[in-house]
């Protein structure tokens, strides 16, 4: 044997075992390093992540606040109920599972439309509804056979209520479940750690605009759980705080009496009290049924209200634009004083036309030598003309806009437009081809009388409207009158601007309140305010609602229905202390005396004097054949406010008088065909 072999194997041997011993060591350094990050750096993350693991926090979502008017009827409200519901990612075949539930629990064609609908806005993993308020024996049935429906379960969720259906829906508005656009929306808000959870918003209206007060404080459960995620034990909570009840100054059966008084026909009005901008009623026909949306709107009933030529879905007060006709010559009337184009005497000859460069502008009818007050008492266009050629486009533009046309309001309800006061400018940026962009003199002579490009909303008339009969003096709009608190429920009301000045001369502006009042009494509304035991200011409007040649005289016989003007009204009493300023349009219905001023003249007997039109008069109007009221008008105190009432302590509530103790108001004006004068 060769011992230099040997004691090489040897020292071969030694060397292996010193690299083996050297790597176990190493490996051995590695794992205690690594128990001293886990167990002693990192220990408390670890620890965090374990507990976390062994507990959930649930998010419970809060109540919604309730929606009132201004005597505490409930316009929204809440109510629980089972839903069966359904997540798409863990249902292998959607239909068959949908048809294998319909031989459970009734399941309609309008359910699998609305859920077709609804699966657009969700995700896969989301439970959504295909079946809203089951019954006991419904719920029953489906949890004996739970087992064979995957993907499927019963939950126990709270519903909007809206129990006055359509009565003042485009106010009220609706919620909606919460989109990806909402929830990136959410993401931006300071307090959007208090959606979590949270799977409907407010979309439309009041809902929208107070959305923050009326969710509610979002509370929480901290549950230990098992390995397989089932909760054990609730270790810890805080309860959620229910919304806070939003109060409107709506007189919702004011509100109610208005819609009716319109019937089929299409239109807007707003009413505002002129001393604090508070909104009375905002009245837009045709209405909708806001319960279409609880739960989330079926397709059919989408395409109805979206497709449906009267377009119940604009909010027309808010929305809608129209040229304002004869009603904005009063405020061009204060235009033309405020600038010095015109004082309360200086008179014009209006014979009927007006010719400039070339064309002549018709005016309907001669008014003989024609001041200030004759120009409003006598609706005169050739007055209107003449001032609208002396201050130029310019000077229209910059004295109209700061009362409020063109511009918005500021009246908290989202998606108001601002509607065209034009000006040179607003045509450059408006028109495309260079020929376009021009302005003409002859342009300017038409926005006088309300016409041209001349577009308001009629929330913008009222408001104006308000000024005037406030001395001057604007209000912002707000139907917000008051917060309930959810958990002490005492009544809180909410902020308010400022009332603005406009700086108009006194003198001036009691010229044109001085003529808008004769307008009842001596004008073109004076057949609608007989016998009415208050006075009241107006102006009546009538505005095109398709251009009409100069040579050709308007036919309303020859036009369809949706080419016919438009009749508007502006009015605000009583005379010397107004409590009341409105504006309202009826859609192709004629001179503003003949449907408008109706309607207004209905409104301010129920604020003033506690009237309600009587049966026959309400069937009268709502056909557009009425003008002074007909009959023995109603008590509007025995008449029931519509919906549930929550008496609430502090609610400023304005008392409607008992006209029956009231000799004056007592006295029923006469009925019958009056004479309408055109405006």
């Amino acid at each position: 044997m060769d011992v230099r072999n040997t004691e090489s194997e040897l020292m071969d041997f030694r060397v292996r075992v010193w690299v083996i011993g050297v790597v176990v060591m190493l490996l051995l350094g590695v794992v205690w390093a690594r128990l001293v990050v886990l167990q002693v750096v990192r220990h408390d993350a670890y620890a965090e992540r374990a507990e976390s693991n062994r507990t959930a926090v649930v998010p419970i979502v809060p109540n919604r606040g309730q929606i009132l008017d201004r005597n505490g009827v409930v316009l929204a409200s809440n109510y629980s109920a089972y839903t069966l519901e359904i997540t798409r990612s863990k249902v292998e075949n959607l239909e068959e599972t949908i048809d294998q539930l319909a031989e459970v629990v009734e399941i309609s064609q309008r359910d699998r439309r609305k859920f077709k609908r609804l699966m657009e806005d969700s995700k896969s993993f989301e439970s959504i509804p295909i079946r809203t308020r089951l019954s006991d024996v419904e719920v029953a049935k489906f949890a004996a056979q739970r087992w064979r429906f995957p993907g499927v379960d019963i939950q126990a969720r709270l519903f909007r209520s809206y129990p006055l259906e359509n009565v003042g829906s485009h106010i009220v508005g609706y919620i909606g479940r919460v989109s990806q656009k909402d929830k990136e929306a959410i993401e931006e808000w300071e307090d959007a750690a208090n959606y979590r959870g949270t799977e409907v918003i407010g979309k439309l209206g009041i809902e929208q605009s107070y959305e923050k007060e009326l969710h509610g404080q979002t509370g929480w459960e901290q549950l230990e759980t098992s390995a397989g995620g089932y909760a054990v034990r609730r270790l810890n909570s805080r309860p959620a705080t229910p919304g806070d009840s939003i109060v409107l100054s709506l007189d919702i059966r004011l509100q109610k009496m208005v819609e009716e008084l319109y019937g089929n026909r299409r239109g807007a009005l707003v009413a505002i009290d002129p001393r604090n901008g508070e909104v009375l009623a905002m009245v837009s026909k045709p209405t909708y049924d806001l319960n279409l949306f609880v739960g989330g709107i079926d397709t059919e009933n989408w395409a109805m209200l979206n497709e449906s030529i009267d377009r119940p879905m604009l909010n027309r007060a808010l929305r809608g634009t129209y040229p304002p006709g004869s009603t904005f010559k009063p405020f061009m009337a204060i235009a033309g004083l405020e600038s010095g184009k015109r004082t309360p005497d200086t008179t014009i000859m209006d014979n009927g036309s007006w010719t400039f460069g070339g064309h002549t502008f018709r005016s309907g009818h001669p008014n003989g030598p024609t001041n200030l007050r004759r120009s409003i008492i006598k609706s005169s266009n050739v007055y209107y003309y003449m001032l609208a050629n002396d201050m130029g486009v310019e000077a229209i533009h910059d004295w109209l806009a700061p009362m409020g046309f063109g511009q918005l309001t500021g009246v908290d309800l989202k998606g108001e437009v601002r509607g065209v006061l034009p000006n040179q400018e607003w045509k450059r940026n408006t028109y495309k081809r260079p020929e376009q962009k021009k302005w003409f003199a002859g342009e300017t002579i038409s926005l006088g009388i309300g016409q041209g490009y001349n577009n308001f909303t009629i929330l913008q008339l009222a408001n104006a409207m308000a000024m005037l009969a406030n001395h001057g003096v604007k209000n912002k709009p707000q139907l917000g009158l008051g917060r309930v608190d959810a958990v002490t429920r005492e009544y809180q009301p909410l902020p308010r601007d400022a009332a603005q000045p406009m700086g108009y001369k006194a003198s001036n502006v009691e010229a044109v309140r001085s003529a808008v009042a004769a307008v009842t009494v001596e004008g073109t509304a004076r057949g609608v305010f007989m016998g009415a035991s208050y006075q009241s200011a107006g102006k009546t409007g009538t505005a095109q609602a398709v251009g009409v040649r100069q040579n050709e005289k308007y036919n309303a016989s020859r036009l369809s229905e949706y080419q016919r003007d438009h009749s508007l009204y502006i009015a605000y009493a009583p005379v010397d202390n107004p409590t009341i300023a409105l504006a309202v349009i009826v859609e192709n219905a004629g001179f503003g005396a003949a449907a408008a001023a109706p309607i207004a003249r209905r409104v301010m007997d129920y604020w003033l004097l506690g009237r309600y039109p009587s049966e026959d008069d309400m069937a009268a109007m709502r056909k557009g054949q009425a003008s002074t009221p007909i009959g023995p008008s109603r008590n509007a105190n025995d008449i029931p406010l519509p919906g549930e009432t929550l008496p609430l302590a502090g609610l400023p509530v304005h008392p409607l008088p008992d006209y029956r103790t009231d000799g004056a108001a007592a006295a029923v004006a006469p009925s019958g065909p009056v004479e309408v004068e055109e405006d």
